[in-house]
């Protein structure tokens, strides 16, 4: 049985890798470009010196070494325009509403489980494999997508938006292992990247370069940072560049008119262009009790309405009871009484039942009782 895994030259992958070569498979690997890296520096400007050579280009030369370790076919192929028309864009997009986007699962749902799943395909494959820390259990007419086996690495929210049939084709060879285990595999095997650092950020864009990267693409519209109240305490450089919740980058400490409690981004003016705060992490106007969503995406069962399930508002939160209403076939609504802290427009809202991830959809506006969120 042949297979084809995403090698992105990280551990995760590698160890995949190794695995599915361990178990038998006729074992191909493969190297995504997305991002066109000389488009990349032009616009910003010339890499540092020591960064003469672009993050993705270092990813595949770890891939090479990796491959040739294990006598493993290497393809490398680009899905640049992909990458742009179904990520990017929306990347953009989201931001330009005020929202925030988590453009990794819409890589999940249009890169790695579509094209690449189709471009495996014509290389002969029967199944894909990603190092995800995910599993998955086929049966003979459904494919379940369950937690992975090391609960601080779970990825399943980022791959909530697959479909069954891309699930279908899908193997996750790490999924019964913590990271611990994977680094040690990695060790005992003389992995290349065995002590890799793990990817933060954005792929193409790395957490240093966020704010000037965006820049590029949405002018920058300086603004006031207000409170509820509407006094003015601050100014923000553009509301893109926070999110609900945010705490941190502010630069409004000290101010003698108010406690020294830590003040929380609350909401978002667009007509406005203001950028609203809070002191307190259990500030009422970050809290919500129910919420809509639409690009709503089952991947196996559709919920049964009214039935009480966990779902996470962002990656790694707590898993917070649920119920659900169907208002049309791409809106849901979500109801959690117990009230849960800055929920917010354009992140994912994923459901589970137990440890099978049911699929979910985006995050569309936001309330507390009758009273809606500011975020627009």
């Amino acid at each position: 049985m042949k297979v084809i895994l995403g090698l992105s030259g990280g551990v995760d992958s590698s160890v995949s890798l190794k695995l599915l070569k361990n178990q038998g498979y006729d074992v191909e690997a493969m190297f995504m470009r997305n991002w066109d890296s000389a488009l990349n520096n032009d616009i910003l400007g010339n890499p540092d010196k020591d960064d003469e050579i672009c993050p993705q280009e270092k990813d595949y030369m770890d891939a090479v070494m990796v491959s040739n370790q294990l006598d493993v076919v290497l393809h490398r192929v680009d899905f640049v325009k992909e990458y742009w028309d179904n990520v990017f864009t929306y990347f953009i997009e989201e931001y330009k509403k005020g929202r925030t986007p988590n453009p990794d699962i819409m890589c999940n749902k249009y890169i790695k489980f579509n094209a690449f799943l189709n471009h495996a395909k014509d290389l002969g494959a029967d199944y894909i494999a990603m190092g995800h820390y995910a599993r998955v259990r086929h049966e003979k007419d459904k494919s379940y997508l369950l937690r992975g086996k090391d609960s601080n690495k779970d990825q399943t929210y980022f791959l909530s938006q697959i479909s069954q049939e891309q699930l279908r084709k899908s193997l996750f060879p790490i999924g019964e292992l913590t990271k611990t285990e994977v680094r040690r595999i990695a060790h005992e095997a003389n992995l290349e990247t065995a002590d890799k650092k793990d990817s933060t950020g954005i792929c193409f864009i790395g957490e240093r370069r966020f704010h000037e990267f965006l820049k590029n693409y949405i002018p920058s519209q300086p603004g006031n940072i207000v409170t509820m109240n509407g006094d003015i305490i601050g100014t923000h450089d553009g509301l893109m560049y926070y999110t609900i919740g945010q705490r941190k980058g502010l630069g409004i400490g000290g101010n003698n008119n108010y406690s020294y409690s830590p003040w929380f981004v609350v909401g978002k003016r667009l007509d406005k262009n203001e950028l609203i705060v809070g002191q307190g992490s259990d500030n009422i106007y970050l809290m919500s009790n129910h919420c809509y969503a639409n690009n709503i995406n089952w991947i196996t069962d559709k919920p049964i309405q009214g039935k009480i399930y966990s779902a996470k508002f962002r990656y790694r939160q707590k898993d917070n009871d649920v119920r659900i209403e169907y208002i049309n076939d791409d809106l849901i609504h979500i109801i959690y009484d117990q009230g849960v802290s800055s929920v917010t427009p354009g992140q994912a809202v994923v459901l589970y039942d137990g440890d099978v991830c049911l699929g979910g959809g985006i995050i569309d506006t936001v309330y507390y009782n009758d009273e809606k969120r500011i975020f627009y």
